[in-house]
């Protein structure tokens, strides 16, 4: 069985959100071991889940049609004055 982009997304995510869970769980008996846990999930989910999930979501993307220069303010005010015409 081949492993895709997206299982391990969701793997790195569902593991982080155990050992959140379960730092919590343990909290009254370890705190600094229960602290730990909660870190390293949160870290989990902040540095390797998100970023890849990023990755896949935007690949194929044009990041230029994203980003706010010039040209697309003109773009966004052009369209603005033909909406703003209707009501």
């Amino acid at each position: 069985m081949k492993l895709k982009f997206q299982h391990i997304t969701t793997l790195v995510l569902l593991a982080s959100i155990l050992s959140i869970c379960y730092g919590f769980y343990i909290e009254q008996e370890e705190l600094k071991l229960a602290h730990k846990f909660i870190g390293f999930g949160t870290a989990g989910i902040f540095f390797v889940a998100m970023p890849l999930f990023l990755y896949k979501a935007s690949k194929g993307k044009n990041v230029k049609d994203y980003m706010l220069n010039e040209e697309n303010i003109r773009k966004m005010n052009a369209k603005e004055s033909k909406n703003t015409g209707n009501q």
